[in-house]
């Protein structure tokens, strides 16, 4: 059984204009890259129909994972948030206790991250040691360097 997946709407928009672009631009276009090899002749021996073949195989399996996260995809209305605790789609204050720098992030699903953007995975280990803190509470997140600590300051939709 798959897991759920949430998105706000602009996400999930995102993700649906994906799958279309893939539908119907890529695939007709490999479709006949694969046509023109074949029409060039002997098929064991065309590298450019291998390649072809092999671009088809890697896009269908790119699609039928798309279709399968949209199947399972939930849009998260803002305004209903619990901001009392972090949660997805939560934008987090936090201030890291070793160098009192603080940072807002904001909570997202992992299609959706985007660090440019301040978006982080709620599947990240700073995401996922966020999860369920309420203001106040001490995130030890397990990054490369060792544990840090992340002080949560404030929470909001």
């Amino acid at each position: 059984m798959s897991k759920v997946n949430y998105y706000t709407k602009e996400g999930l928009q995102r993700l649906k204009d994906e799958l279309k672009h893939m539908e119907s631009v890529e695939r007709p276009s490999i479709s006949a890259q694969i046509a023109e090899a074949r029409d060039k002749g002997d098929l064991s021996e065309n590298a450019e129909y291998d390649a072809a073949k092999e671009a088809q195989g890697i896009l269908e399996a790119k699609i039928s994972k798309l279709k399968e996260s949209l199947s399972n995809a939930r849009v998260v209305d803002k305004s209903q948030l619990d901001t009392s605790k972090a949660l997805i789609l939560a934008k987090v204050k936090i201030k890291n206790l070793k160098n009192n720098k603080e940072m807002v992030y904001q909570l997202v699903a992992p299609k959706e991250a985007n660090l440019k953007e301040g978006k982080i995975s709620v599947d990240s280990p700073i995401g996922e040691g966020l999860l369920g803190k309420k203001v106040g509470d001490i995130a030890e997140v397990q990054v490369p360097q060792g544990i840090v600590k992340f002080e949560i300051v404030d929470i909001s939709a």
